[in-house]
């Protein structure tokens, strides 16, 4: 299943084999009772490698996830929006996953899925992140360190905001979007595979180093990943670097975080091997605060606001002689949000978002030629179970409202609106280890 699993990205959520493992409701690690937004009990149970256990239980952890929803346009799609999918108001199943999440033994666990995606008709390997994880003591100090192997750079975060667990968290399949996100941002799923080390010292500074290889193509038709033609692949390592701060204040009802990460990685435009390479170095900045009313209480009022800033700089001297491109390049990409989880239940969300860059048609496949897009996202979560109340622990379900507006759409403000959208999801989850 390890093997089989590396290659596909996904969406995160609380998982209701964690719950069952660890005697507590989704509620207890999750902002809003869902996911993947993280609260102190989520990050640690992350840090130490998923293996935290309150009570016997013999069964293995699997869980399974299906998730469906209805996808509306401003304007219609000319060319439909994929195949088997019409030019408007579709409804498509999100996904049907099958977790292995939890505990391996005392010192490491797993997060690892296989996942059907309705919108391709395909099956195949989704997010892995296997870890193992020691707490001991260094110079007086309490140190936590790990060592990590995942397919997808930031899926081990353990603050959950950068770009795999950031927002939106689930987004419609069928929608448009920009043509341009720094290759950080899911450019390498379904391309690598890392090991990694981690170390948290003091409860204060966070560090993750983790080196990634690209798999060839062989491999990856192996795994059932089937390259589309003309993918690029990874030449030789990629490494990958995280540093956080954080620290907790008022009986840690309030919570900040300051982190930097980054890759930087070589790759065949196209799988073209005979010209060189381009090279891409991605550099990100994160914060992170949240406020908790009442930390004894699982479904007290939580308020979360996240912001991040990546910037790539794109060398490429082998897309130039393929396809014409700059030479150089530059992107940038910003976000911003705040939510806030009403008992656990309600969590309305609002998100700014903003990408820019270099003009060049060639790399970014936009007419006007300009990467630059920008809008807003509002969002409203239902989440009636995953609480200490409800009437099953391994049962959770989501209802999601989302507006996405854009400002600006690959360079083009006259028209932008044009690609607005509302997304209603519903997603089901449930713990087959009950």
């Amino acid at each position: 299943m390890l093997v089989g699993s590396l290659g596909w990205s996904a969406n995160a959520l609380a998982l209701p084999s964690f719950a069952v493992q660890t005697g507590q409701p989704c509620a207890a690690c999750h902002v809003g009772a869902w996911g993947p937004q993280l609260k102190k009990a989520g990050r640690d149970f992350k840090l130490f490698g998923y293996s935290a256990q309150d009570q016997p239980h013999d069964l293995l952890p699997v869980a399974l996830v299906v998730n469906g929803g209805f996808t509306h346009t401003e304007m219609d799609q000319p060319d439909g929006a994929g195949p088997h999918i019409g030019k408007n108001d579709n409804f498509v199943l999100g996904n049907a996953s099958l977790y292995y999440a939890g505990r391996l033994n005392p010192e490491s666990g797993a997060f690892i899925e296989l996942q059907y995606q309705g919108t391709t008709r395909t099956f195949g390997p989704g997010e892995v992140d296997v870890r193992y994880a020691h707490d001991t003591d260094l110079f007086d100090d309490d140190v936590v360190y790990g060592f990590t192997l995942n397919d997808d750079p930031t899926v081990s975060d353990i603050f959950n905001s950068t770009p795999v667990w950031g927002f939106p968290y689930l987004a419609s399949t069928v929608a448009p979007a920009p043509s341009a996100t720094p290759l950080i941002d899911g450019g390498l799923s379904q391309q690598v595979a890392g090991t990694g080390a981690y170390l948290m010292w003091n409860d204060l500074a966070y560090l993750e180093v983790t080196l990634y290889k690209g798999l060839g193509r062989d491999v990856r038709n192996a795994l059932g990943v089937v390259p589309v033609a003309g993918t690029d692949s990874v030449d030789g390592v990629a490494p990958y670097w995280r540093l956080a701060l954080q620290q907790y204040f008022d009986d840690d009802r309030h919570f900040v975080e300051l982190g930097a990460f980054g890759i930087s990685a070589s790759k065949f435009p196209g799988g073209v091997k005979t010209v060189g390479t381009d090279h891409l170095v991605d550099t990100g900045f994160d914060v992170n605060y949240q406020w908790i009313a009442d930390t004894k209480r699982v479904t007290s009022d939580v308020v979360s606001a996240h912001a991040s800033f990546v910037h790539e700089d794109l060398n490429l001297d082998a897309s130039q002689i393929i396809d014409g491109t700059n030479r150089q390049d530059h992107l940038s990409s910003f976000q911003a949000n705040v939510s806030y989880a009403f008992g656990a239940t309600y969590t309305p969300t609002v998100q700014y978002f903003r990408t820019w860059g270099s003009n060049d048609a060639a790399r970014w496949g936009a007419p006007t030629g300009s990467p630059d897009s920008a809008g807003w996202i509002a969002e409203l979560n239902l989440v009636p179970w995953g609480k200490p109340d409800s009437p099953l622990n391994w049962l959770n379900g989501r209802l999601l409202l989302q507006y996405v507006a854009y400002t600006q759409f690959n360079g083009d403000t006259a028209h932008a609106s044009d690609h607005n959208a509302v997304f209603i999801n519903l997603s089901f989850a449930l713990a087959l280890n009950r």
